[in-house]
């Protein structure tokens, strides 16, 4: 399987400027500038994008562990916060919610903590990954 993320940059780097597309279409060229990445302009960044992609592997892989471990989530809301520091992605911290009504709560926990793990865009980092996981019931 491969998939496709394409960019077009144009210009120098603090006062250029690019788009960030899909193959599939669900983004088509999306701004993104030194502003977007390293201020707060309008638009995305190589980090965000990061976070979010982190964050639909990561409750797709709960999801599986879930299941694993007799359980089947209602929701599962994760945020990824991607940190960068010295043009080095050095952090990154899940914050999930997962409402599964019933739940042991030690198997939850053994759940998220091997979706973490095991994650393929977790094992893509060498950053430091944490995570705060709650259960709703």
């Amino acid at each position: 399987m491969t998939r496709k993320g394409i960019a077009v940059w144009n210009g120098g780097l603090k006062g250029g400027s690019g788009t960030v597309s899909t193959e599939s279409g669900v983004l088509k060229e999306q701004q993104y500038s030194y502003n977007t990445r390293f201020e707060d302009g309008i638009g995305t960044n190589p980090e965000e994008l990061l976070g979010a992609a982190h964050a639909a592997c990561f409750s797709m892989a709960l999801s599986n562990q879930l299941s694993q471990h007799g359980m089947t989530a209602e929701t599962i809301h994760t945020t990824a916060a991607v940190t960068m520091e010295n043009l080095t992605i050095s952090k990154i911290h899940l914050d999930v919610e997962a409402t599964i009504p019933g739940a042991d709560p030690a198997e939850f926990e053994a759940a998220a903590k091997e979706a973490k793990d095991g994650c393929p865009v977790s094992r893509l980092f060498k950053a430091d990954i944490t995570m705060d996981a709650k259960l709703k019931s």
